[in-house]
This record gives structure tokens, sequence and C-alpha cells, in this order.
């Protein structure tokens, strides 16, 4: 049976109980783990109730929570008999308020924290400083950039300085660069203290670009140009050395106001240039495999130690050569004379196609001008066709010379295909200049000079009217022969020459007088065959003594020749 206690005695014991929740309301206490309840912590903190936590709020990120029943830990009171009678306490407020109370004297203080990244997110890493998450910014991980990947940083311990602090809106940004500022300021100047021109120093790589490589001396960058990375030409720095490689330099020029260093690799070894003439002279012939092929030739890696190098016009006998990769194949083995060795391009000029006779000096052996030969079609453009004649000479065929018919000629260099056989004729050869012209028309004569052979220049000959226009006359004379009659020429007396005395496919007379050799046509006139008969007619009836006019001695002839008809 309780004791009866009195009214006041009553107020004392609930007013303690306020005092009790009052004062620990909002404040950090230490409580006990009484249970662990699937994903709830139970925790005795010494009140009428006890508090629930998550079970996630003892877990820091990246890590398992670690805790048992009866452990004992700083917990944060938010609410003491809440609404729903219980305790509302917080794991995560009291770490994070022990931590910003810590963290907020090294902001003031300048001192170094310790902290562990767990995240990469857009444009740095989210860190963990002892239960509170900070941002490290990607230009605020490395002075001198070498971290290629910053996945190597998670989960690893950094020392870092606070940079930015801001509890209200719980932002708090770090960096790791600001440390290691101070430390490469150190470093720089005790390495420029130590570095003279001709020094050896050993050094980083911190990246690479077409035109050299940029080493990292521990605080002091400098560039190595692509021309003082080796003695042989290369590609590419890349093809050599890699982002992060640990390699020795030598000081070649140190600028001590702009602590600018200029670095070769090339010169820690002797240059095997000097050595090149005692190894290869002119004429040599060697072996060699090909590194790279380009426009103007191939270049060629000789003895690992030279760049060698055979011109494009001293690859094959060809006059026209093909492209390079089509003669020789990458590290393909090549036996090749040495022609020259070039001091100013440090380079050893080498020939493929000396190793062989000159096919040109053997030309004239198998064939003569006006030869007659089979042979195959090796290439078709828009002037003419290449053809096979011998060895590495091809000769060509200009598109006026594939037929004695100049409008049948583009015809015909449509016909021909690369490949197909063709007969073709030697026109001319030039040893000299190491050209052979060739034609497939002069196979056969040419019908105009047979023509002419028959009809010399004076000759009368007849022909049909092929064409009239203002100009004069188009006459077929025979099969793919023409002739054309100017205006002024189709009679002696001005006023006969015209046109529409004409007809097409009337029969007409006319005289040779020349041959358009360019244009193959035959120029005619009928005022010049008029003149001549003239002359004739005069020379056998008459003579400038006997008192005959011209019209008498005419006359006379149509008369005779009017008898002899009738």
């Amino acid at each position: 049976m309780p004791e009866n206690i009195s009214n006041i005695e009553y107020e004392k014991l609930i007013s303690k109980s306020i005092n009790i929740k009052d004062n620990k309301s909002k404040s950090i206490v230490e409580g006990e783990i009484v249970a662990i309840e699937n994903d709830m912590v139970i925790v005795d903190v010494g009140l009428k109730s006890e508090g629930r936590i998550p079970l996630n709020e003892f877990s820091r990120p990246g890590v398992k929570p670690e805790i048992e029943t009866g452990q004992k830990l700083n917990v944060y009171i938010e609410n003491v008999d809440s609404i729903n009678g219980e305790t509302k306490l917080s794991r995560e407020k009291a770490v994070k308020q022990k931590a910003w109370n810590f963290l907020q004297d090294c902001y003031e203080n300048n001192k170094v924290v310790s902290g562990t990244p767990y995240n990469r997110v857009k444009g740095g890493m989210s860190v963990d400083l002892d239960g509170v998450t900070a941002f490290l910014p990607g230009s605020q991980i490395d002075t001198r950039q070498i971290i290629k990947d910053t996945k190597e940083l998670l989960n690893k311990p950094l020392d870092l300085m606070i940079l930015k602090m801001d509890k209200y809106r719980g932002n708090i940004v770090v960096s790791r660069k600001a440390i290691s500022d101070v430390e490469l300021k150190e470093q720089r100047a005790e390495i420029l203290s130590t570095i003279k021109e001709g020094s050896v120093v050993e050094g980083k790589i911190k990246n690479i670009t077409d035109y050299g490589i940029f080493v990292d001396l521990g605080g002091v960058d400098g560039l190595v140009h692509v021309t003082d990375i080796s003695w042989k030409k290369i590609g590419h720095p890349s093809d050599i050395h890699q982002l992060g490689q640990t390699i020795n330099v030598k000081v070649l020029k140190f600028d001590e106001e702009l602590s600018r260093l200029s670095l070769g690799i090339k010169q820690l070894t002797e240059d095997p240039w000097v050595k090149v003439n005692d190894l290869y002279k002119a004429d040599d012939i060697i072996k060699s495999p090909v590194l790279s092929t380009n426009d103007q030739g191939v270049f060629l890696s000789i003895n690992d130690d030279f760049e060698g190098f055979i011109p494009l016009n001293e690859l094959t006998w060809l006059k026209k050569p093909p492209h390079p990769s089509k003669v020789v194949e990458i590290e393909q083995q090549v036996e090749v004379k040495i022609i020259e060795i070039d001091d100013e391009k440090r380079r050893i000029i080498c020939s493929l196609k000396q190793l062989k006779d000159n096919p040109w000096n053997q030309l004239t052996k198998k064939y003569n001008i006006n030869d007659i030969f089979e042979t195959e079609i090796v290439n078709v453009v828009d002037f003419g066709v290449f053809v096979k004649v011998h060895e590495e000479i091809d000769g060509m065929i200009h598109i006026s010379d594939l037929s004695w018919d100049e409008n049948e000629c583009p015809k015909k260099l449509s016909e021909y295909k690369k490949g197909d056989p063709v007969k073709v004729k030697i026109l001319d050869i030039n040893i000299e200049k190491e050209r052979i012209s060739l034609g497939i028309k002069q196979i056969d004569n040419d019908p105009i000079s047979d023509y002419i052979l028959s009809n010399p220049k004076k000759s009368k000959v007849t022909g049909i009217i092929s064409e009239i226009n203002e100009k004069g006359l188009m006459v077929k004379l025979a099969e793919n022969i023409n002739g054309f009659i100017k205006k002024s020429n189709l009679a002696k007396e001005r006023s006969d020459q015209k046109t529409d005395r004409f007809a097409v496919d009337e029969k007409i007379d006319s005289m040779i007088i020349s041959i358009d050799n360019k244009s193959r046509i035959v120029n005619l006139s009928v005022k010049e065959m008029e003149i001549d008969e003239e002359k004739k007619a005069l020379n056998k009836y008459g003579s400038s003594d006997s008192g005959a006019s011209l019209g008498d001695i005419l006359g006379s002839v149509l008369d005779k020749k009017n008898n002899d008809n009738a």
C-alpha cells in the first residue's frame, strides 16, 4: 500500500521531472545500447523512456556499423517524451555536433584535418571528416595534376585544409592542394638551388603532347621537346613514353628568372650520327625494315639508330611510280642501295630501283620505232591510255592517236578498260628523257595520206555535197575523207560565189589546194579549177600574140566540146 503524498510533494516531483526534461533536451548525453531490433537501435539515456535511433546513423560512408548491446556512446536528445511517448534521439547529430566543434577550431586556427574521400561527384569528391561530409573540388586535389584517376584516392585518409565552413548551410570545402602548395614551395626552392645546366635529374611525366613531354621534378616542371626525346625520328612522344613514368632527364637550359627548364632525354646517350660515316658509305647494299610510308617515299629504320629514306623516284623505274604503300609493306625487310648520307637532315638516302638494271637501257635491244606488238592496258585516263611495254616501263597512247577520225577518239577511249589486251605501234623512243610514244591508229595507214598520194595537190576531184552553210560547202570525197570549199572559192566570178546555187547530195568538181592536218580536212576550190582550165585552154588554143580574145578562145573550146558531144 503506497504512502499517501501531499499535494505539495506531488508538485515538487512533477517540477523535478520537468526540469530534468528541460535540462537534457537539445543536448549531447551518454547512453547505453540496450537492444538492436531490425533496423533500429534502442538506447537508454536515463530518462523515463528509452530512445530509438535508425541503424544507418551508426555507419560512416563506406564502413559497416560496428555496435553491440551494452555499448556506451554519445547521443543527441532531440525531444523528451514526444507525442508518441518516446524519447527522440540522434546518433548522427551527436557525432556532427562534436565534429563541427573540432572542425571549427581547425578552420579558425589553420590546422590540418584528416578526411577520407568516399565518393566521386561532379566537379570533385565527397569526403568524410569524422562523420561530417565535406566537398573536395577537383582543382584542389593536387597542385601538379599528376594524378591520372581520382579513383585511386577513394577510401584512403588524406591530410586536408578547410577553405570554407558554413554551419548554417552545412557546407564545408576542403583542399589537398593547399597543403601540397606549401610542401611544393619548399621543394621548389630546394630543387632550384641545386639545378644547373648539364645536371641529370629524376622526374615524373605529368603530361604528353604532340610537341613534347612535361616532366615534374618535384615541384618544378620542365619540357622535353619532341626533337630532344630520341636521336631518331619518332611518330609521337607517347609511342615510347607513358604518363606517370619516372625518367631521368638532362637540364639543357635553365631560365632562373622565369624558372623555366628545357630538358633532354636523348642527350643522356651518345649521338649515333657521329659514327654514321664509319658504318655506312654510298653504294653500300643493306637490309632494313620499313618504318612508314607517305606520298614522298618510304622511311626505314636502319640498325635502330638511323633514319633511312627512299624517295618516290627511287622506288621503281616507272615514270609515274605508284604510291609507296603499293610497293612495300610496314615492317617488311627490304634490300636497298645507299646513294647519299645527308648530314643536314641526318638521313641516309637509299634506292630500291638501283638494285635492278635500268630497263630503258634494254628497251632498244627489244624494240624499234614502227614495231607493232601486243600488250596490256595498265591505266585509262582522260587524255589517253597507259600500257605495259617492258618490265617497269609504261608507254602512253594519247587520245588523238586512238583513231584517224578525231570525232571517234572519245568513244574509242571509253571502250578501253584496265587489263584489256591491245595492239600498239611504237612512234618514238627517247632514252634520255625515258619516254616512249605509242599509237593505235598508226597500225593502219592514214586514209588522208593514202588519198593525197593518189590525189596530190592541184588534182581535180569529184565529190558529193554533204552540208551547206554560210561559210561554204562540205564535200564528201571518199570514206572518212572530207573536203571543204570556202564561199570565196565557189567561182571565179564574184557574182557566182553564192551557196544557194548548190544543193545537198549534188556532185561537184573542184581542185585540191591544201590539207588542214589538225582538222584533217582537204581544202578545195572551184575557183582555182576554173582558172587552171582557162590557162590550159589558152595554152592549147591561143597565145597572147594571136590577137584572139580569151572569150573567143573559150568560145571555140566550148563549141568544139559541144560538137564532140553532138
